[in-house]
């Protein structure tokens, strides 16, 4: 699904806009999300907090997703993450800058003080090549105002790969796996990652993040695996 510069990447027509990457027709044809509980973000009733967690919420105040994990998007995702295709990267954060942006209007967000990036180990980052997210974050920080931080989560073992993992093992595997690297205290955080799919990692950093004084908590993401 490679695209030629200036065009689309999902139709490859010409755009009048190359660096918008997507044209506003396929923009439009992206499978909407469900009603989706505005702070875990599974399926609910409505748009108001579901039962899960109005009995026991998450460790963050809001999740932010573009569309669920399916196709065109996470076809995309998979291009860029492990194929290399980071060309891809400019136009999938504007993804999720307009998911916000609607998400804001509709539910009042804060904008963040703060971006933080789910963090790779380094031998997985080095094996790789590059951090997928953080390639994400530069320009949603640039476009929000906020501040970019690469470094303020540090991945201490790499564990194994969460999507081999079941949710209790996911949640096993991530224990004392990350380690918070700056002040945060009073600070207003966009935790961004790809795909979130149990909400294990988000939920461990999130914890780390509120211990440390952290005022509140966004997750931001391109897919959410509902």
């Amino acid at each position: 699904m490679l695209s030629m510069p200036g065009c689309c990447w999902l139709c490859h027509l010409p755009l009048h806009l190359a660096v918008q990457g997507m044209c506003s027709h396929c923009l439009r044809r992206l499978p909407p999300l469900p009603p989706c509980c505005p702070q875990c973000g599974l399926p609910a009733f409505s748009h108001q907090p579901c039962g899960r967690c109005l009995q026991k919420p998450p460790p963050w105040h809001a999740l932010v997703a573009v569309t669920a994990y399916q196709p065109p998007l996470s076809q995309l995702v998979s291009q860029l993450k492990f194929s290399g295709v980071t060309a891809l990267s400019v136009m999938l954060a504007r993804l999720i800058l307009l998911s916000w942006l609607q998400a804001r209007r509709d539910r009042q967000l804060q904008r963040p003080d703060m971006i933080l990036t789910v963090p790779l180990h380094h031998h997985r980052a080095w094996r790789r090549g590059f951090n997928q997210v953080a390639l994400l974050a530069k320009p949603l920080a640039r476009w929000t105002g906020s501040r970019y931080v690469p470094q303020a989560i540090c991945r201490q073992r790499a564990g194994a790969v969460q999507h081999q993992l079941t949710a209790r093992a996911r949640r096993k595997n991530l224990r004392g796996a990350f380690r918070l690297e700056i002040d945060v205290r009073g600070r207003h955080i966009a935790l961004l990652d790809d795909v979130v799919t149990t909400g294990s990692t988000a939920a461990e950093i999130s914890r780390l993040l509120l211990a440390a004084g952290a005022a509140s908590i966004q997750i931001w993401c391109l897919c959410r695996t509902l």
